[in-house]
């Protein structure tokens, strides 16, 4: 995503982009794969913030894609927090939000205030301290501690530490964090401004790119074909081109090399400073030394179910599920199943992608698919690291059937009128997310979002190297979203504009449900 957006951007300022990607389709986590009749997708599960014309991510979204991604609401309620036998809904607008979270917690009406205040304090915080990464270096050098300070305040506290200090209430911070899955660290573990990111990018509701996110692939490519460039697949990079001190090209394992005057990765940072680049420049900038202060984030194992029957006739809800054990806290949960997996899963969420988007049942009808997916240590597969997709062997099938059947399990105790419907399914292991995405770890979101990250000054556009840049999740945060703002923050360090703001063009504030925000 960050890729495509850096291009999109830099195609329409009239430069010709050239897109490599190893995999044999494009779109990194936006892309899609077939199995006998059904469609996944393995990354978007729902994106928030695009429901406003003149909302920042629409516009971007608009931008990329000449206005041809189209966006799905997926209701009133977008995510249900599930501990034990209690359920907890999310509804889309703060003060349902607000009031929702006050019918359950009662006596804690001032925390959720409280709280609900510091998450938009903390995300206005973020624009200057994202926007200083594509300043030019006199002016980081001048103003850019000032600019990220007031956002570092947060960053640097772990999620739990912050909601400490607004209630005691275990059960309710449970509840509050109960979207830890979307960035991959429990609370105590987590950086809060990370924590803010996801929750206020959800309070209007979640989405879904009507015809799946390969929709986001097929309306971002023409905009880049548009000005001369290209996306060539099964292309994958073994090494950057150093010349002189200077990023000349790149060379792919087959033996071919394209040479340009601007290079960026959206490989990531682990990768690029790792592998791509010749062991003397690695040397020269301590690289080595650098990407020590990241580690990889978390690992996963995902279910992708087909279903016999239509969304409708199935009773597919389009809410999301996150459901978690009730006799532990996020972290104890966590603690517990890294030591021994075949303890309950720390958190299951299940996407019901079909029930998302409404061109589904005209593209594939009398038929449904489900995601379900959980954290996995990879030290659990590690065994089959540097064996042959589809080809590692009966001990890795046999364990991938008794997780995908403790997933099934779990989907059945929520809707059980699924028994009997499923007519395929097949299980993704950190193995699976190492060959396709090329993460060593098989790591989900990149490198990890604890406070340690954000004070990271390595993490933007630019690189020791000149006419090497990054972009991609490690640049901002994780997921569609902060890729596409990373994509955004590199084309601007690059052109030397705020191509944001120049969307923006005037602030405006929308009034949602009584509550004004902007």
């Amino acid at each position: 995503m960050g890729c495509l957006a850096a291009g999109a951007c830099l195609a329409k300022a009239g430069k010709k982009v050239l897109l490599l990607e190893r995999h044999y389709t494009p779109g990194g986590y936006t892309h899609i794969f077939k199995r006998r009749g059904y469609e996944w997708d393995v990354g978007i599960h729902y994106i928030g913030e695009v429901h406003r014309e003149n909302g920042v991510l629409k516009k971007m979204f608009d931008y990329v894609s000449d206005g041809q991604l189209q966006w799905a609401d997926m209701g009133e309620v977008y995510d249900r927090i599930v501990i034990g036998e209690k359920t907890y809904d999310f509804p889309k607008g703060v003060n349902n939000f607000k009031n929702t979270l006050k019918k359950y917690f009662p006596k804690e009406a001032h925390a959720i205030d409280a709280y609900l205040d510091l998450v938009f304090t903390v995300s206005k915080a973020s624009r200057s301290y994202f926007a200083e990464k594509a300043m030019p270096v006199l002016i980081q050098k001048l103003f850019g501690k000032k600019m990220r300070k007031s956002y570092l305040r947060y960053a640097t506290q772990s999620t739990l530490s912050v909601l400490q200090t607004l209630t005691s209430n275990k059960e309710l911070i449970k509840v509050l964090t109960g979207q830890y899955g979307d960035y991959g660290l429990p609370p105590s573990q987590s950086s809060f401004a990370m924590h803010v990111s996801v929750v206020k990018h959800y309070l209007q509701g979640g989405y879904f790119p009507v015809g799946g996110s390969a929709q986001i692939v097929g309306t971002i490519a023409p905009v880049i074909a548009a000005a001369g460039g290209s996306i060539l697949t099964n292309a994958e990079v073994s090494k950057i081109c150093i010349e002189n001190g200077k990023a000349t090209g790149v060379a792919l394992t087959d033996g071919k090399i394209f040479t340009g005057d601007t290079i960026i990765s959206g490989a990531g940072v682990m990768n690029t400073y790792k592998k791509l680049l010749p062991k003397n420049v690695i040397n020269r900038h301590s690289l080595n030394e650098v990407i020590k202060n990241v580690t990889p984030s978390v690992a996963h194992v995902s279910l992708y179910i087909g279903l016999n029957g239509s969304p409708k006739e199935l009773q597919l809800p389009k809410a999301n599920y996150w459901i978690y054990p009730d006799d532990l806290d996020h972290d104890g949960c966590v603690a517990r199943f890294e030591k021994d997996i075949e303890q309950p899963f720390p958190v299951v969420y299940i996407s019901f992608p079909s029930a998302k988007d409404p061109s589904w049942e005209q593209r594939y009808p009398d038929k449904s698919t489900i995601d379900i997916i959980t954290a996995m240590p990879y030290a659990v597969f590690q065994n089959w690291q540097g064996t042959s997709w589809k080809k590692r062997g009966e001990d890795y099938e046999q364990l991938k059937e008794k997780i995908a059947q403790r997933l099934l399990a779990e989907l059945y105790q929520k809707e059980p009128q699924l028994q009997g419907k499923v007519d395929y399914y097949e299980l993704s292991s950190p193995i699976t997310t190492q060959h396709f995405m090329n993460y060593d770890k098989g790591e989900l979101y990149g490198i990890d979002h604890n406070p340690e990250r954000y004070k990271q000054r390595f993490l933007q556009p630019r690189t020791p190297i000149k006419n090497l840049y990054l972009t991609g999740q490690d640049i901002v945060t994780c997921g569609v979203a902060g890729a596409l703002f990373a994509g955004f923050i590199t084309a601007s360090t690059l052109l030397g504009t705020n191509i944001v703001k120049d969307l923006m063009q005037t602030k405006k504030v929308a009034t949602v449900n009584g509550d004004q925000r902007d």
